[in-house]
């Protein structure tokens, strides 16, 4: 459907709004099946590899249990249970894990990995994270919005804190493409690239939306989403310090909240969280908080992204 058939997810600027949304709406569906207890064969027969260079909590866990939800088999490969990039090449091991396995999850540090991994193995391959792209966060942020919200089109969304992480970088793409209004409010030495903006102010103009990034705390006003992800990521924890002195301001905290002004708004966390430095405990635990909507959501747009390139 919508030439998803056999298509990898290497990151959402390969994706269409409406091949978004045809992945969203049937994570909507398959999530009811899933709550009515409804067991699914849609992947019946199929193997997925499962690469993790980095570890995970809810990566791993929505990738197996979609794969089992719908029939199909996951085999997880951690750092140590295979040779990749080691004693043998991302290539031949893409080559090898293609003839095996019908579809390849990789959840590592680099982006040409996953890419490679797909121009060699001849079978779709799901970035579950890297360095630069988190598309698969994305789909479950953009179902959770839609859930909360009602639409996602003329939203207002600020992501608060890190904006040149793998988290920032996609959530550009998403709700660029799919017309909600994004501010990146950060430390203009934590903005994401400029070439990635502009490419992402492009999507906004089709869209008829807007990409706005600034140092300005004051425009979370009005916000129907705040969103904030840990201020060092994964590898950069010699930079904690530095991170916590440059971003205390930009904590997401009762005081901010009350500079949003919108008693509908949502809080949302890819998680983990680091509770005291980017969010304070009070507000991840407030009413506004859906980040554990979002934890859940993984496992259906995944299964979603699954069903829709493989069955």
């Amino acid at each position: 459907m919508f030439g998803l058939k056999g298509k990898s997810l290497l990151t959402l600027h390969d994706f269409s709004k409406q091949q978004i949304t045809y992945l969203l709406d049937l994570s909507s569906e398959l999530k009811s099946k899933k709550t009515m207890g409804i067991q699914g064969d849609l992947l019946k027969g199929k193997n997925v590899a499962l690469i993790f260079e980095k570890p995970s909590t809810r990566t791993r866990c929505a990738f197996t249990v979609a794969c089992v939800d719908e029939g199909a088999h996951p085999e997880y490969l951690g750092k140590d249970d295979i040779q990749l990039g080691y004693k043998e090449s991302v290539e031949d091991t893409a080559r090898v894990l293609g003839r095996l396995f019908d579809a390849i999850e990789f959840r590592g540090f680099s982006q040409k990995v996953v890419e490679d991994l797909a121009k060699y193995s001849g079978v779709p391959v799901y970035n579950g994270l890297t360095d630069m792209y988190h598309p698969t966060q994305i789909l479950a942020d953009l179902l959770t919005m839609k859930e909360h919200l009602g639409v996602l089109e003329g939203k207002k969304f600020v992501y608060i804190g890190d904006g040149r992480n793998n988290m920032a970088n996609s959530l550009l793409i998403g709700c660029s493409k799919m017309g909600v209004d994004i501010f990146i409010v950060a430390p203009k030495v934590l903005w994401p690239e400029e070439e990635h903006v502009n490419i992402c102010k492009g999507y906004a103009m089709e869209a008829g939306s807007q990409v706005i990034i600034t140092e300005d705390i004051d425009m979370v006003r009005g916000a129907d989403v705040i969103y904030t992800d840990v201020w060092c990521s994964m590898g950069e924890e010699d930079k904690a310090k530095e991170r916590i002195d440059m971003l205390k301001p930009y904590q997401v905290n009762q005081e901010l909240l009350q500079k949003v002004n919108n008693p509908q708004m949502i809080f949302m966390h890819c998680l983990p969280a680091v509770k005291g430095n980017e969010v304070t405990e009070e507000i991840f635990e407030s009413k506004y908080s859906v980040v554990f909507d979002e934890a859940e959501n993984r496992m259906h747009t995944i299964k979603a992204v699954m069903v829709a390139t493989l069955a």
